[in-house]
This record gives C-alpha cells, structure tokens and sequence, in this order.
C-alpha cells in the first residue's frame, strides 16, 4: 500500500534530521532531539521507526544509494585503476560525511540491506580483477583488504573528527598508493571472509 503523501513526507523529515543528528553525534543521540529537529512528535517518528535500530538502518540504506551510484560510475570507467581507486575514494568520503555512523557504512561488505550489499560488493569484485588484469593493482590485494580500510578509516574518522576532520584523506591515498605498488614484499596473509564478517559484525570483539 503506498504511504500517504503527508506520512512520506514526515518519513523524510525525519531522515534528514537523522542523517544530520547521527553525523554529529553518533547513533546514541535522543530520538527526540532528532523528532524535535526534524518537527514532528515522537510518537510520530515512533509510528515511522518503531526502534533506533529500524532509524540507523533507514538511514545507512540511504547511503547505499551513493554506493550503487558510485560503483555504476567507477565500473563505466575505461581506465580499471582509476575505476577502482575513484570507487574507493567516493566509499570513504561516504564515511566521513557520517562520522557519527561510520562504523555501520561497511557497505560494499556490511549493510542493513543484504542483497543489495552483495551486489554492490560483487560490483566491487569485479573492480579488482579489472585493475589486477591491467597491472595497475598488486597481484596479492585481497578483497577483505577494502572492509579492513573501511575499519581503519572509521578509527580515524573518531579520532580526528574535532581536532584534524581531513587527516582520512592522507591515510586513504596512503593505502592507495600501497595496493598500487609496483615494488611488493610478501604481506602476512588477510582475514578469511568469514573473519572478517564476525568483525563487522561486532567490532567490538
């Protein structure tokens, strides 16, 4: 059944004022604060989302948007590393313009949607092999290379946000010029997919 005009209408209200809220101060922030800021009841954002969890997955699905955008774009380049790095680049600022949620925003590999995350993370497959058959991208890259960048970038985000909010970048384009390498010494092996699941999964562990 299609929503009312004016229930959409609250839906994306609160979103916004959601976005905005948990890219200040994380997930934990007052659902009223974010009722208020957005001009609605809490009851009406509780008619909506019924739990924060239901809220901070409707908001990191939002961002799946920008991931399926930025992979159409970088699979639609002609030059695979400029394809790859560029689909990097564009997953991490996806990151940092959340940092209250970048721990959730593990999309290619993690998100509250699983099948479009598969999709968007065998795009993302597909990126890699292109960029190790043109040469451009180190023979040993693994794929749970980009979740672990994922993770180091949300430490920084955290850790820097107030004092230093653009130190991500240098440690993204240091990662980048490393898996472009030419001049390789043997790296210790990566996770297994499957560890590398449970520690998105809980990163607290």
């Amino acid at each position: 059944m299609m929503m009312r005009a004016d229930a959409a209408r609250n839906r994306e209200l609160i979103l916004d004022a959601a976005c905005l809220a948990f890219a200040a101060k994380g997930p934990e922030v007052p659902l009223e604060e974010i009722a208020a800021e957005a001009g609605v009841g809490v009851a009406t954002l509780y008619r909506r989302f019924p739990s924060r969890e239901d809220l901070v997955e409707a908001v990191a699905s939002r961002q799946i948007d920008l991931y399926e955008k930025a992979l159409r774009k970088a699979l639609a380049d002609s030059d695979p590393w400029q394809g790859f790095s560029g689909f990097v680049r564009t997953a991490t600022e996806i990151q940092a313009r959340q940092p209250g949620l970048a721990d959730v925003l593990m999309v290619p590999c993690h998100g509250p949607d699983p099948s479009r995350s598969a999709a968007i993370f065998d795009g993302y497959l597909e990126l890699v092999r292109r960029a190790k058959l043109d040469g451009s991208l180190r023979e040993d890259f693994a794929p749970e290379d980009l979740p672990m960048l994922l993770m180091a970038n949300a430490g920084v985000l955290r850790g820097t946000a107030a004092s230093a909010p653009r130190a991500w970048k240098r440690l993204v384009e240091y990662l980048l010029q490393a898996f472009s390498c030419p001049w390789q010494r043997p790296l210790p092996s990566p996770p297994t997919p499957a560890q590398m699941q449970r520690a998105m999964n809980n990163p607290a562990d």
